[in-house]
């Protein structure tokens, strides 16, 4: 049977706008007393992947997707009119005048309220991502057969 007071949010898109989505419904779901679940793939990956990290012992193609997907909150593009960086540069100018939190703000807030933030194993090995070279916010490293024993027991799954 489903737990009620659990959400589990898989985070597939590293844009931005998408990952502060991801955030402001965990930190949400969290202050509102729910246990909460988040399962980085893919790009949504590359946010969890501490900043600098420099890729070692990587075949060709694993060193140019690390070249071209920084790892980190701080390079993130937008889904829609990213405008060759413009952008996000705006969307944080008006988020900050606004007094919302940033990207690695609401990530440290997410990771003290409890959210637990899982990387996927699969998606570290196709990407060259080392267990090394994540952030020391994620506490979990797990395929997808954990990650769906987990939903499994959630009232409610988001693919964010």
């Amino acid at each position: 049977m489903a737990d009620k007071n659990a959400v589990t949010i898989i985070a597939f898109s590293g844009d931005l706008d998408k990952l502060f989505a991801s955030f402001t419904i965990a930190t949400g779901a969290a202050a509102s007393g729910m246990k909460v679940s988040m399962f980085f793939t893919f790009w949504g990956l590359k946010l969890i992947q501490q900043e600098g990290s420099k890729p070692k012992g990587l075949n060709w193609m694993q060193k140019m997707f690390s070249w071209m997907v920084k790892p980190g909150t701080e390079k993130r593009s937008l889904s829609k009119l990213n405008m060759f960086g413009a952008g996000p540069a705006m969307l944080k100018k008006l988020m900050k005048k606004s007094k919302v939190p940033s990207l690695k703000e609401m990530m440290t807030a997410a990771r003290s309220m409890g959210v637990k933030m899982t990387a996927c194993t699969t998606s570290m090995e196709v990407m060259g991502i080392t267990k090394e070279s994540l952030s020391p916010e994620v506490d979990n490293i797990a395929g997808v057969t954990s990650f769906l024993a987990e939903a499994k027991e959630s009232s409610m799954t988001l693919f964010i």
